[in-house]
């Protein structure tokens, strides 16, 4: 189903019914965690904690290290004129190095030579070893509880290690020199002299040089030193990473629940749902229910007000707009004080305007304007009584064009309630009185029970000439919005915009992410004098009188 929503120096709205969800964007994103920061703040200050917490209970634990420099054992084997296995690959050979010292029964030893109570299994779980880059030197850490216990482990570990490679050396080349002994001893007295004799003579001097200096494949490059510094806890470290955590775990926790909280939380929700334009933001302010209509709003509630009707402005070019029908989605979402709010605005301007008070079930004008609660619609509908005869009027504050002239405005309150209300709504009757209004009104807003609750107000949506949806911003569910859009246009009830209510401010003039400031916009959506010359119906004269007023501007 395709709709279409425009007027005169509006936007227009386009699309399938299909096509008018939500999206997410960066806008929203940011609304969202400005709306959420102190939960996100929250789960920074738990993670935060947390850390902390586990920092300060934690016991301090010190890290010594040893380092030990791996030879070249090739070169001994070459002078000795051994065979020798060439390594081109400095990773495997370090890979080599790591694992030797991993081998073994070095904890045990270790272990054995610090003593203090130290068993294999406590030295091997102290032990980490790690090479130093691309060189052949290896560190050799310790940590322990105790930084003296740990630096002599590292040491005890090391020197274990070298002890080891220098006896296995010795062993090796002792025993390589014993059989190149046994070589010349059976080598015949006139080949000892010759090329033979003397290659093997060499061979077994360079072995005993070998096996007497006592030399391996590793020495220790550096001792361990006693640690002065805890290495954990790492407090400032583990404070950083849980901020970092819990922000993270805060952003997505708040997109994850706004974007499963069904509420409007955004007065742009309104247009992407509804597909209408957005007529005015009022912000959330308990002067609008305080004071009565013997005062006009102030502030930001004023200029909200204002905005409206500069918007309503445009939409009388191109179609005649003398009945509005001011509806809800449920109830509490405050359709009665826009209603009213909005007639007082317009009465205030020099029209002649009635305000109907069509909720038959709820009636609240009276006492909330100190009004007489009868005889009202009720009693004009059963033919007890002209429509004329039922209409209150209430004093307004002096207009703004002229100081010295007070305003005044009609208002029908809904009377003795009936025990049908939704037939009475239905009747020709009402049809009646809204066309007797017309006659003698600039404007006529009528005042309707909320349509998600009953089905009272249905039979007016084609009776009026416009339909305003008023919608509580943080109340309102969108699921619940979209089910009232599509009764709307099933419906082809003439809605013109939707109105968002009770707002949070976050500035000087804006309303959660929605602002009236709008100099810097790039398109201002103003009607022509031409299109001003074509307006035929009797509001013009009022709205041409009002200040002109930007537009809402192409999001």
């Amino acid at each position: 189903m395709q709709i279409s929503v425009a007027g005169a120096g509006e936007r227009r709205y386009e699309g399938t019914m299909s096509s008018l969800e939500f999206e997410p964007t960066r806008s929203w994103a940011i609304g969202v965690l400005r709306r959420r920061l102190p939960a996100v703040i929250l789960c920074v200050c738990v993670a935060v904690g947390a850390a902390l917490a586990y920092s300060l209970h934690s016991k301090k634990q010190y890290t010594a290290t040893s380092a030990l420099l791996f030879n070249n054992a090739q070169l001994g084997q070459q002078v000795a004129g051994l065979p020798t296995t060439v390594n081109n690959d400095p990773q495997s050979q370090q890979d080599t190095n790591v694992e030797l010292l991993e081998l073994g029964d070095l904890a045990q030893k270790t272990a054995t030579q610090v003593g203090h109570g130290l068993t294999p299994q406590s030295v091997a779980h102290s032990i980490a070893v790690t090479p130093q880059g691309d060189t052949t030197v290896v560190n050799i850490n310790s940590t322990l509880t105790s930084p003296s216990l740990a630096a002599q482990v590292a040491n005890a570990y090391a020197e274990t290690f070298v002890t080891e490679q220098n006896d296995l050396n010795h062993q090796y080349y002792s025993t390589a020199l014993a059989t190149v002994e046994r070589q010349l001893a059976i080598l015949p007295s006139a080949e000892k002299l010759g090329p033979q004799g003397l290659a093997l003579e060499n061979r077994a001097q360079s072995l005993a040089t070998l096996a007497q200096l006592q030399s391996g494949v590793a020495q220790v490059a550096q001792s361990a030193s006693v640690p002065t510094s805890p290495s954990s806890p790492r407090v400032k470290r583990n404070l950083v990473l849980a901020a970092i955590v819990g922000l993270l775990i805060g952003i997505v926790l708040a997109l994850a629940i706004e974007r499963f909280d069904q509420r409007i939380r955004d007065p742009e929700e309104l247009e992407a749902i509804y597909r209408l334009p957005l007529l005015g933001v009022v912000p959330e302010t308990g002067v609008l229910k305080r004071d009565s209509l013997t005062s006009l709003p102030q502030g930001d509630a004023a200029a909200a007000f204002q905005f409206i009707r500069a918007h309503l402005r445009y939409f009388n070019v191109d179609r005649s707009l003398q009945t509005l029908l001011v509806v809800s989605d449920t109830p509490g979402d405050g359709k009665t004080t826009i209603a009213h709010r909005l007639a007082g605005a317009m009465a205030s301007m020099g029209a002649s305007v009635l305000l109907i008070e069509a909720d038959l079930r709820r009636a609240t004008l009276a006492q909330r304007l100190g009004l007489q609660a009868g005889p009202g619609l009720a009693e004009v509908l059963i033919g007890a009584i002209p429509l004329d005869e039922t209409v209150q009027t209430i004093e307004l504050p002096d207009g703004p064009t002229d100081p010295s002239t007070g305003r005044t405005m009609g208002v029908v309150v809904a009377g003795a309630l009936p025990p049908n209300p939704a037939e009475m709504l239905e009747s020709k009757a009402m049809a009646a009185v809204i066309d007797h209004a017309k006659s003698g009104y600039d404007l006529v807003v009528i005042d309707t029970p909320p349509l998600s609750v009953v089905s009272d107000a249905f039979p007016l949506l084609q009776k009026v000439d416009g339909v305003i949806i008023v919608s509580r911003v943080g109340k309102n569910r969108r699921d619940s919005a979209r089910r009232l859009r599509e009764t709307l246009t099933t419906a082809a009830a003439p809605t013109i915009g939707a109105v968002a209510n009770r707002a949070r401010a976050r500035g000087r003039t804006g309303y959660d992410g929605y602002s009236y400031d709008y100099r810097d916009a790039p398109e201002r959506a103003v009607a022509s004098p031409a299109e001003d010359q074509t307006a035929s119906v009797r509001l013009d004269g009022l709205l041409d009188d009002a200040p002109r007023e930007p537009s809402i501007p192409d999001k």
